[in-house]
């Protein structure tokens, strides 16, 4: 077994989820659960499909997220895994939503932070382990730290 990691491509720090499903149709599944859900959101799909013909999957409402979504997906290739890239929208949008999706079985994470997957390769294939989200926490937040984070939270609308 080999280990490596794959560091997903986010040039612009958007929103994406990296998660994992098992069935064919999970592409579709997973597009009708956003458009549901938050129609105004953008965002690219990119699913790696296990068996058969092994393909990178793909849809979306957006053709530079769809791109990179397949580009990240492709740099993955470990079985079942998908990524939905997203713009005009955050995960907390669609999160829940996803995780119902029946085929999803897993959310590795959902975060704009850069990020590395950690990936073990097989003579059978390649799986996710885990991913490292973002920096090492550097310390324990202060009184003006608390404001900061209260008045973000305002700003973008998910607190009053």
């Amino acid at each position: 077994m080999e280990l490596s990691s794959v560091r997903i491509e986010n040039p612009d720090e958007m929103n994406f989820i990296l998660g994992h499903a098992h069935f064919i149709k999970t592409i579709e599944d997973l597009y009708e659960a956003i458009v549901q859900t938050n129609p105004n959101m953008k965002f690219g799909i990119g699913f790696c499909e296990a068996s058969g013909p092994a393909l990178v999957r793909w849809v979306g409402n957006d053709a530079r997220l769809i791109d990179l979504a397949k580009s990240n997906a492709m740099s993955l290739r470990a079985g079942h895994c998908f990524i939905i890239m997203i713009k005009d929208g955050f995960p907390v949008n669609i999160l829940n939503t996803i995780k119902m999706v029946p085929e999803v079985t897993q959310v590795f994470c959902a975060t704009a932070n850069p990020t590395e997957v950690i990936i073990a390769e097989t003579d059978l294939g390649r799986a996710i382990l885990g991913v490292v989200d973002g920096m090492k926490t550097k310390a324990v937040e202060t009184e003006d730290d608390i404001v900061a984070r209260k008045g973000f939270l305002r700003t973008i609308g998910y607190k009053l």
